[in-house]
């Protein structure tokens, strides 16, 4: 009103006479209490608005809010529980020791619940003592070079910022990592001195599971050694042997609309059929093969690229970025479960959580078929972990075969070593373990309450989206190996896509797919050397950044040096992208091309022979180029192998001592120079 009043006020020419100043001067007192009347009105027309839409405000914040539990704290004095057990999980692995932590606590005469950070408000732990006997558990992964999980990425953000006082809060951390990655076990020690600097208190010491090792085993002996701590801290004791308690109860349907049945679907009951964006974790996209060659020309192996459709997808990706791929379980070993234990496979059934108050009402997407369960949400290839044999003990009829399982579900030396050599070791698979024990015949529900999730399996994506944004490429190699036992074992994923032929309008081809991001980024500025390391499928991401330096290239933008150290078997076998290497080579984008063929030759060479063989120009191109350095691969030898060939190269030409050498790598690292893409 003050804007548009503004101008009315400004005389536009000078008054004639006094008859012209009295009508200016009436004008003026009309325009006056015009806009004194019309404010009035205004002011009361908006007021009396406001007062009406008051009651509203809360439903429209509601709709707002996000889907999220108030308070855990709450949730736990409602249900009478004492400890909580937090897990960050990446494959279920943490989110299974959490439940079987939980499930103990019964054994102490307390009561636990396992939970999900991201489901909850984290900075309520300051509030856990107002519960009597109360403790958090933290089961922490370590995924890629030190990051948190998905799940606890905001648990891990609050934890950095947060200046909360927990001076009330009993704790214990498990931390999940492997000890072939660089950053081992950083999230389970990170949250373990954080919450002690936070003023809360450690009453067991923090365990660091190893999956190069044995984690179970790692696990267990925390286990046994955490229980009598909290037994100690709160004055209580074992209640008695331990007991089989099921979680969830079967319900079988025999009337039902198969419209409500799910027939493999993540999250949303037919989100296959109808398929909306975004797409993630809970909500994978169907992208079409629509190319599946084999890239090795002979070789016991087989290495395959394909490529996947994302057209119509809205789904964004980066060079280096991961794609998530949903497999499915062979069928044959389904069937042969099925008729070990004589089910029809083909019942509809539910599992329901006896437990309520849970958010998880089942333990994969219900209802659905044990065929559905089996085939896409049951780990059913890998060796099942001790408190699966334990649980499944009590439905051996033979007394010997019972007994056996009960020993490799313990924790006495003896146990712990059989299981390693009959299950571990041996690779024995649940449907191994029924076949080898004839008297072990479980209830197919409880066996399917019992296996792990089937998980998503990660490919480095190699191509890049400058020059294939409806196309991800994924280079994989097929797991295939012989068991001490003489079974052949499969790996679930690169098999199923072996068996992914490109069809037109076929569904077979389809894949259920997600992209994660990852910090393994080419440099901003295009004119920046990078050197490349990846022998083996660890060239995956590789194609992607050459690919994308001779888009940029064309762009008419100054590109640096690109340099790649690749390996194989033999040059005539596995030399993966042969043609596509030759060609970016002659166009001038990759200016070095350095390939080991580590069996063409009496002595076996590796990438960090070469290395090593051009250590002059590596470290010029380090040192005066700043270059950024790429490693992908097997994170046990090669990666280990290469960062020591890195540290002997900056100590020759860098004039320094091996810890200083060590230093300098460590803070290539820390400013996103060198960047790892591992696996083991």
């Amino acid at each position: 009103l003050t804007a548009m009043g503004e101008p009315s006020m400004e005389p536009t020419m000078p008054a004639a006479d006094s008859t012209a100043q009295q009508d200016s001067l009436f004008s003026m007192m009309d325009v006056f209490l015009i806009s004194l009347i019309t404010g009035l009105f205004t002011y009361w027309f908006f007021f009396r608005k406001k007062k009406e839409e008051v009651p509203d405000l809360p439903k429209m914040q509601s709709v707002a809010a996000p889907v999220r539990d108030s308070s855990f704290i709450e949730k736990m004095k409602k249900t009478g529980r004492n400890i909580v057990v937090f897990y960050g999980s990446q494959t279920g692995t943490a989110e299974e020791f959490a439940n079987r932590l939980s499930k103990d606590a019964h054994r102490y005469g307390l009561r636990g619940m396992a939970a999900d950070p991201e489901e909850y408000d984290l900075s309520d732990l300051s509030r856990l003592s107002e519960i009597d006997k109360s403790l958090a558990v933290f089961c922490m992964a370590t995924y890629g070079e030190g990051d948190p999980t998905d799940n606890a990425q905001d648990f891990y953000d609050w934890l950095q910022e947060a200046d909360a006082d927990l001076s009330g809060l009993r704790f214990a951390v498990f931390g999940l990592g492997n000890k072939t990655y660089e950053h081992f076990n950083a999230m389970g020690k990170y949250v373990d001195k954080r919450l002690e600097e936070l003023g809360a208190q450690r009453i067991f010491e923090l365990g660091l599971g190893d999956d190069d090792g044995n984690l179970e085993e790692d696990f267990i002996t925390w286990r046994e050694q955490f229980w009598p701590a909290v037994c100690e801290h709160f004055g209580v004791e074992a209640t008695g042997e331990e007991s089989s308690i099921r979680q969830y109860e079967l319900v079988v349907h025999t009337d039902v609309n198969m419209n409500k049945v799910y027939t493999g679907e993540m999250g949303r009951l037919k989100s296959y059929e109808n398929q909306k964006p975004p797409f993630d974790a809970k909500n994978p996209f169907l992208a079409q093969v629509t190319e599946n060659r084999k890239l090795n020309e002979g070789g016991e192996r087989h290495l395959m690229h394909l490529e996947l459709d994302i057209s119509n997808s809205k789904i964004r990706y980066e060079s280096g970025d991961h794609v998530a791929v949903y497999p499915a379980n062979d069928s044959s070993l389904v069937n042969q479960i099925g008729e070990i234990l004589g089910t029809d496979l083909d019942t509809v059934m539910s599992l329901n959580n006896l437990d309520e108050e849970s958010n998880k009402k089942h333990p994969f997407p219900c209802p659905t078929s044990y065929r559905t369960a089996l085939t896409y949400y049951l780990d059913i290839t890998n060796p099942p972990r001790t408190n699966v044999l334990y649980e499944l003990a009590q439905y051996a009829s033979d007394a010997g075969e019972q007994e056996r399982l009960r020993k490799m579900a313990s924790s006495a030396a003896e146990g712990k070593a059989l299981y390693l050599s009959w299950v571990v070791e041996a690779r024995r698979n649940i449907l191994a373990i029924l076949q080898d024990m004839p008297s072990l015949r479980p209830p197919i529900d409880h066996l399917c309450e019992l296996l792990p999730r089937l998980q998503a399996r990660y490919y480095s994506i190699a191509s890049s989206s400058k020059v294939h944004p409806n196309s991800i490429h994924i280079c994989a190699v097929t797991v295939e190996y012989e068991t001490k036992t003489g079974r052949l074992n499969k790996g679930v994923a690169t098999n199923w896509l072996k068996s992914k032929v490109p069809e037109q309008n076929g569904s077979s081809s389809l894949v259920p797919m997600y992209v994660r991001k990852s910090q393994f980024r080419l440099p901003f500025k295009p004119s920046t050397p990078v050197i490349m390391i990846g022998p083996g499928t660890g060239i995956a991401p590789f194609i992607g950044f050459i690919q994308e330096r001779a888009w940029l290239k064309q762009q008419g933008k100054e590109v640096g040096e690109t340099v790649l150290y690749y390996g194989c078997r033999r040059e005539h076998e596995d030399y993966l992208y042969r043609e596509e290497l030759a060609r970016f080579q002659k166009e001038g984008v990759l200016t070095q091309l350095n390939v080991a063929f580590s069996r063409d030759q009496a002595e076996k060479v590796y990438v960090q022979h070469l290395l090593k063989k051009n250590k002059e120009n590596v470290w010029k191109l380090i040192n005066e180029g700043m270059a950024h350095i790429y490693v992908c691969g097997d994170a046990r030898n090669m990666a280990r192998d290469v960062q020591n060939t890195f540290y002997e190269i900056v100590s020759e030409f860098g004039n320094m001592s091996q810890p200083q050498a060590v230093d300098y790598i460590k803070k290539l690292m820390t400013k996103g120079r060198y960047s790892l893409d591992v696996w083991s």
